[in-house]
């Protein structure tokens, strides 16, 4: 068994996250050093997690006092009604600040506990068992949780951070293909934004990757992943600066997903592709990154059948709805549309130096597509 430890030290927190091939082992041990004061534990798992899976976590739980549930999840459970139905749920259980609340999902059911756990008698111990690999790599670490509004995703939230993070390689066996897609995208984000080295990588090993049968490329992806975020968390925990460069892609995205209502005919990662592909585009129209970059990055695309085709899911009559989604991005602060661009691999254009309007964006749609 060969797990990765790192460490997330923020300002005012600090957490450990374990990445391996039998890292949920850990966590009892992990639990008594880090909660000696808990007595209830409130796991809270999605539905498609393996039965040996959870199993094994309330194993590992056996000596604390355990409460579960399980969601079906999509973007629907992120809503205010489903959140104050959990919290009153834990209160009913008499749930106090000592205790723990666990999320044993993707990236939903991370952001959903995450905010329950944030306002929760102003903040319960939350720990994060992330069970997908885009959850791995990218939203169990960072303490942004959040609930969706009619005006788009993840509108409503707070920053919130985990007390441990463990990932363990193993349930990503149950994984079908297209939620690996999803996942690898974070992975290729973080190599675009930042690490031209491991863009190379990935370029040579992306498909042996997505095959999901060899742990030693997995450990690297992930663990890789994970610093790159880190990097980029740690001085800005608030999203106020250099974090936002990690949201390659993610206006785009966010428009495409409210757009479709949320619906399984696109997820998160898929919407993520195409949005990073149509960033790269409008940075070549911008002139800030050459159309050799374009090729590159349209090449691990190809090889790998990934989703960057919009038509594939909209008509050009509807992009004008994309846009009016993008303009109600959180990290807009005015009527523009802030976006990051690339300027090569692992370089970005500087937060905030990228503003389009509405009208121009709605012609430049028609235009990268």
């Amino acid at each position: 068994m060969r797990v990765n430890k790192l460490n997330v030290r923020n300002v005012e927190t600090s957490y450990p996250i374990f990445i391996g091939n039998g890292a949920i082992s850990l966590l009892n041990k992990q639990f008594r050093s880090s909660f000696p004061k808990t007595k209830k534990v409130a796991i809270i798992f999605d539905k498609n997690v393996p039965v040996k899976f959870k199993n094994k976590i309330k194993k590992q739980l056996k000596k604390y006092n355990i409460f579960s549930k399980e969601y079906l999840t999509n973007e629907k459970l992120k809503s205010f009604k489903n959140v104050n139905n959990l919290v009153e749920i834990l209160i009913k259980e008499n749930f106090n600040r000592n205790d723990c609340l666990v999320a044993v999902g993707g990236g939903i059911i991370g952001d959903f506990v995450g905010f329950v756990a944030s306002i929760f008698k102003r903040g319960i111990n939350f720990v994060n068992l992330p069970s997908t690999l885009l959850a791995q790599v990218d939203s169990s670490i960072g303490g942004k949780t959040g609930v969706n509004s009619q005006g788009g995703k993840n509108l409503i939230g707070s920053f919130y951070q985990p007390k441990l993070v463990i990932s363990e390689l193993s349930i990503l066996r149950s994984l079908p293909k297209r939620e690996m897609i999803c996942g690898f995208a974070e992975i290729l984000k973080y190599a675009l934004i930042k690490d031209h080295k491991f863009f190379y990588w990935i370029l040579k090993n992306s498909q042996n990757l997505l095959k999901n049968n060899n742990d030693k490329l997995l450990l690297h992806a992930i663990t890789k992943s994970c610093k790159n975020k880190i990097y980029f968390i740690v001085n800005d925990e608030k999203e106020s600066g250099k974090r936002m460069i990690l949201n390659f892609g993610h206006t785009f995205a966010h428009g495409i997903e409210a757009a479709s209502s949320f619906s399984r005919k696109i997820n998160h990662g898929e919407a993520v592709l195409i949005g990073m592909l149509l960033a790269t585009k409008l940075s070549v129209m911008k002139n800030k990154c050459s159309i050799s970059t374009l090729n590159k990055i349209k090449r691990i695309y190809k090889m790998n059948n990934l989703p960057g085709n919009l038509k594939k899911y909209f008509s050009p009559n509807k992009y004008h709805k994309i846009v009016n989604f993008m303009v109600n991005d959180k990290k807009n602060e005015d009527n523009k549309i802030s976006l990051i661009l690339l300027k090569k691999i692992g370089k970005t254009t500087t937060p905030g130096s990228i503003k389009i309007s509405v009208g121009e964006m709605k012609k430049i749609m028609k235009k990268i597509n």
